[in-house]
């Protein structure tokens, strides 16, 4: 890259982090939650949502379980402002769910914003102003000094506001542009504003500290926290809150950094919406826990209508890889990862087992509202042939043995190769129909007699090809054996008979039995399997259309 040296870092770290953070392993309890889907990610959209999908999505994440909501900007526009008095008017606010909005630290910002939350039960009123270096110099051109002053105005006239408002009123404060600031005035600014709110346990406020743009590596985003969260007046009576945004990919891994460091509370999205590269994902952050055995308080169980829902009413897509959301992502084409899913499959149901290890799959796919078959197999050209065999076997019931699926696998990717695309289940199942099942041509078997004869079994067997037909008899140590002899010295040819299973066909309504035969010749193995009510008549059925297979080539 040639132009590397016109870039420069833009942060400040904190000197000599005491980083305690970095000691802890993992997220012991879910924080508090704040959707900001429909202020943040509403903003970002190209077409922003209508006063009834607003309706509709709030509705969602009430349901998701989210107990606050920043649903909006109502200074900016009438929709906005017609949303949080629809919200409040119409009681369609849960007594258990707190509504927040946004607002400058401008007057007249201020008053349109209490004039929209008269009334309201419970609102955070979230005042916000810009303290970053760059915003100071290049944007409003303004000392430190003359940002406090921002900030401190606002706050006395939300406190101003407050008590002359009908409603119950909580305060939020964010320092814009937060990791593009100096911690020490980052901090400064922050103290005046909860030294003009006086905090007490009943009264919190909350202390937003915005990845407003990312400038650095999640560490130094947590150390600024950590540095927050020591030095901030009146802590016990301050809730720090983390707003990451995603330019360099990080949301989730800041916000969880954060939360170490001694955040209380995040704010995001879903799917990770919001300006430029989005905010953090909420969905990935709260399964992220889950996966670790921590209680989210959100629920995910219905996820795949839930992506339904967002893609409708923000009219943007779901990546198909984003985590534990994205259609793929509880997925595999490699064989190798097939197999191995397979196989922890099979040993959770053997071993029954409490907690879920299966190799490639950090949850269960059903506890957001997937499924194994679908999801977790798909072929390709890729696939193995344990991915293939457990697809047949927990879609449609075939047990297929470990032989035979090494040679279905190698058709089944052969047909995916030439046709360049990925085969769906009911593919899979026509070509395994199409190439092994009840094949009676060229040659089929319309009678048999059996007779048993000195501890043998004597077989007197119609036989038709080519349109001729003829009986032939042969003596074998069982039905299957015996069939097998007749075909040999009638056709004039041999094989032997190598692999004979069977099982019943439990995943079919009906009481069928299924049987796979391979027999061999000069080294090559033929596979066949029959399907029948008898499990006898169904062996002989897979010896015919492994034979029938073997004088077609």
């Amino acid at each position: 890259m040639k132009n590397v040296n016109k870039y420069t870092r833009q942060f400040f770290p904190v000197e000599n982090p005491p980083m305690r953070w970095a000691s802890k392993n993992y997220i012991d309890k879910a924080p508090i939650w704040c959707s900001v889907d429909l202020r943040d990610g509403n903003q970002a959209l190209i077409t922003p949502m209508s006063l009834e999908e607003k309706l509709e999505f709030f509705k969602v994440l009430v349901d998701i379980g989210f107990k606050e909501i920043e649903i909006g900007f109502p200074a900016a526009s009438d929709t906005e402002y017609d949303f949080c008095r629809t919200l409040i008017e119409q009681d369609l606010i849960p007594d258990d769910v707190t509504i927040q909005v946004l607002t400058q630290a401008r007057e007249h910002i201020i008053a349109k914003t209490f004039e929209a939350l008269k009334g309201a039960k419970h609102a955070i009123v979230h005042l916000y102003n810009s303290t970053s270096l760059a915003q100071r110099e290049q944007v409003f051109k303004r000392s430190k000094e003359e940002i406090i002053a921002i900030a401190e105005a606002g706050a006395k006239m939300c406190k101003e506001y407050r008590e002359k408002t009908e409603g119950h009123f909580t305060f939020e404060y964010s320092p814009e542009s937060f990791t593009g600031t100096e911690p020490e005035f980052a901090l400064e600014i922050c103290n005046k504003v909860i030294d003009i709110w006086e905090p007490t346990a009943d009264d919190k406020v909350i202390i937003n500290l915005p990845v407003t743009v990312s400038h650095s590596m999640p560490h130094v985003y947590a150390n600024q926290v950590e540095y927050m969260n020591d030095n901030l007046n009146r802590r016990e009576n301050v809730i720090i809150s983390l707003h990451p945004h995603n330019d360099r990919g990080c949301a989730v891994a800041d916000s969880e950094m954060g939360l170490l460091a001694g955040g209380d509370r995040i704010e995001g999205t879903l799917f990770g919406n919001g300006e430029r590269t989005g905010n953090v994902d909420i969905i990935t952050l709260a399964l992220n826990m889950y996966s670790q055995g921590v209680e989210p308080e959100l629920n995910f169980e219905n996820l795949p209508e839930i992506t339904k829902v967002y893609e409708r009413v923000t009219r943007m897509r779901v990546y198909e890889r984003s985590p534990y959301s994205g259609q793929l992502v509880f997925a595999a084409f490699s064989g190798s990862h097939q197999d191995a899913i397979a196989k922890g499959m099979k040993w959770r149901e053997t071993e029954e087992r409490e907690h879920w290890t299966v190799p490639y799959l950090p949850i269960d796919p059903t506890d957001v509202g997937r499924e194994y078959e679908a999801d977790v197999i798909r072929i390709n050209s890729q696939s193995g042939k344990g991915g293939i065999g457990y697809l047949m076997e927990t879609k449609y019931g075939y047990d297929i043995p470990a032989k035979m699926r090494e040679s279905f696998g190698y058709l089944v990717k052969g047909i995916s190769d030439r046709a360049h695309k990925e085969l769906q289940p009911d593919e899979v199942l026509n070509i395994f129909n199409e190439s092994y099942v009840n094949i009676e041509a060229p040659v089929s078997i319309p009678e048999i007699h059996y007779a048993q004869k000195d501890g043998m079994i004597e077989a007197s067997v119609t036989i038709t090809k080519d349109g001729s037909t003829s009986v032939a008899a042969a003596m074998g140590n069982g039905r299957l054996d015996a069939v097998g002899n007749a075909l040999k010295q009638h056709l004039s040819i041999d094989f032997v008979l190598t692999t004979y299973t069977e099982h019943a066909m439990e995943i079919r309504s009906s009481a069928s039995a299924v049987s796979y035969v391979g027999i061999e010749k000069n080294g090559k193995t033929y596979w066949g399997v029959g399907i029948h009510t008898d499990i006898s008549t169904s062996s002989i059925k897979a010896l015919l259309s492994a034979l029938n297979r073997m004088l077609a080539e």
